[in-house]
């Protein structure tokens, strides 16, 4: 599981060496950042999120008491960062996402770090609606392993 939790630390670090995305997006990188620190390794500090978001730590700074106006996380400057309920319902969201496009581009037999990378560009432009039809696109599938075996 820790391995996993890096390997998605090292998915979101790659796609943000270009420094693009909208408002919404940074927000929700920054919130999954956080989340997948805390479960890797109980806490986030805004050195690693730095790490990971592919910014200053100034720039960390500016951005958690901005999270934390807007109610998704409780920060204090030199103390721990914890996301509020909010917070983590969109960082849940998000995970939730990638690992639906995730298990989708590996059934297609792209190889795990192409798709980790792929999923990460693509799930915050994603309708809720077409998340559901891809879930149950993906049980029909697993029900279906014939269907599948073309794809390899």
């Amino acid at each position: 599981m820790k391995e996993k939790r890096a390997e998605r630390l090292e998915s979101i670090k790659a796609a943000h060496k270009t420094g693009k995305g909208d408002t919404n997006t940074r927000i929700e990188d920054y919130l999954e950042v956080i989340s997948e620190l805390v479960e890797l390794k109980g806490y986030a500090n805004t050195l690693d999120i730095s790490r990971y978001m592919n910014v200053s730590a100034p720039s960390v700074t500016k951005m958690l008491k901005r999270l934390d106006e807007n109610g998704y996380i409780e920060y204090e400057k030199y103390r721990g960062i914890n996301l509020t309920p909010k917070g983590n319902a969109i960082a849940y969201g998000i995970r939730q996402k990638h690992e639906i496009l995730l298990e989708f581009f590996k059934m297609l037999g792209i190889e795990n770090a192409i798709a980790n990378e792929d999923a990460e560009g693509i799930e915050h432009h994603l309708n809720p609606k077409t998340i559901k039809q891809l879930r149950k696109f993906i049980t029909y599938l697993k029900a279906n392993p014939k269907v599948i075996s073309s794809f390899e």
